[in-house]
């Protein structure tokens, strides 16, 4: 950028504003490889795009992996080879596995842990919530009981152990005390508050943050406290960033968000916006090869209008706003160009500003085409094309643009 300027002299932030301090240290953990596969919709892809998924994570900085929930013979298996990946390639990943409270599921994970030669949280869970119980036809001591077991027995192999109470959104006060100091008293070193359904508001993120620090957790300082969100509601990035000004110390989420339903936290999103806010300083750049490899391989394809990552997340036709992208490009200048429209600087997430020719183009917009292409932008190529462009419902593709080009050559 030109040196005569400074950006807080050219954006006015208003979010920064009261900004709540950077939280001291801030952990992700990628739900990809478990949770997100939950999806009807979603292909699990084969191990090696898992692997390669794996390498992604390590170069984006994300330090925790759920890499499976190792309860039949094909998903214990990958989960085997996976935490091989992460010791031989020696990968700055913690991988989990998760369980329910059922000695079974933590065996296995045990299990898998000595096969690959590394430490393998388990990441038991338990519904909370007053309607699971009654669905389930649990009562609160055999909840206890079943916590108690899947926890010592993780514990006694010398595991890390996370307990997890689903739906704790939706759960009473007096049954997440009990559950997660009897997690915590049998030598779970971290739990996870889950927004299992999609639930909650960030003013009941805070709310349930603040009763778990202050209450369940008095008596347990150094408890580590993880955010698990789900997106029913639409909320879930903005949950997560809730739950991360609130004081959990690290957040689950998914690539694309996808996932059980309409899925969970969408964790390259949120990557954008704590790199937009100073709260992450590794490199983002692969960020978008990771998505396109869970777009392809998951069989989850992008929206167009997807944020950063979409097609059209960069991408104009609209001839005032093409002109002031293009005006800031005459100045030499792909700081303001990357700006000018856009509150997401393209090149810090390997993208860049695209200008197309449509309807609501002005000559700005063919011009920049044209230069772009190599081509003359000769006034009747210009007056044709705009002619054209202005009959069209939609963008003119390349292939309509060349063949006006070729007439008038």
């Amino acid at each position: 950028m030109d040196d005569d300027f400074r950006i807080d002299e050219l954006i006015y932030d208003w979010n920064a504003l009261h900004n709540p301090p950077k939280p001291r240290r801030i952990e992700l953990s990628d739900e990809t490889l478990r949770d997100g596969l939950q999806s009807p919709s979603i292909t699990d892809p084969p191990l090696e795009k898992k692997r390669q998924a794996l390498h992604y994570m390590h170069a984006l900085g994300i330090p925790n992996a759920n890499i499976a929930m190792p309860t039949g013979p094909r998903t214990k298996a990958e989960a085997i080879e996976l935490a091989r990946e992460i010791a031989q390639q020696r990968l700055k990943i913690h991988p989990n596995c998760a369980a329910r409270t059922v000695v079974a599921d933590v065996q296995a994970i045990i299990d898998v842990s000595q096969a690959a030669g590394i430490p393998v949280e388990v990441s038991t869970f338990i519904g909370s919530s007053a309607i699971r119980k009654l669905a389930e036809g649990w009562d609160l001591d055999q909840m206890r009981r079943n916590v108690e077991q899947a926890v010592t027995l993780g514990v006694k192999h010398q595991l890390p152990v996370m307990f997890v109470t689903e739906d704790t959104t939706r759960a009473h006060p007096d049954t997440l005390r009990q559950l997660y100091r009897t997690a915590i008293e049998c030598g779970a070193y971290r739990i996870t508050l889950a927004d299992t359904v999609g639930h909650s508001t960030p003013h009941g993120v805070k709310n349930l943050v603040r009763f778990i620090r202050e209450d369940v957790l008095a008596p347990y300082p150094h408890i580590k406290v993880d955010w698990h969100g789900h997106n029913d509601r639409g909320l879930a990035l903005a949950n997560a960033l809730a739950a991360l000004e609130a004081g959990v110390d690290c957040v689950h989420g998914t690539i694309l968000g996808i996932g059980e339903r309409v899925g969970n936290t969408s964790l390259d999103q949120l990557l954008v916006n704590l790199k937009l806010l100073g709260w992450w300083e590794n490199d983002l750049s692969k960020l978008p090869e990771y998505c396109q490899l869970v777009a392809e391989h998951c069989g989850a394809p992008l929206p167009f209008n997807y944020p950063v990552f979409g097609r059209d997340a960069f991408r104009t036709s609209t001839g005032v706003h093409a002109a002031a992208v293009i005006k800031a490009k005459q100045k030499g200048d792909d700081f303001l160009a990357n700006r000018i429209y856009s509150a997401v600087p393209a090149e810090l997430f390997g993208r860049h500003q695209e200008i197309e020719i449509g309807p609501a183009s002005g000559h700005h917009n063919v011009e920049y085409w044209l230069k772009a292409h190599q081509i003359a932008p000769s006034p009747a190529l210009v007056q044709a094309l705009l002619e054209r462009a202005k009959q069209a419902r939609s963008v003119l593709s390349e292939s309509e643009i060349l063949q006006i080009v070729k007439a008038h050559t």
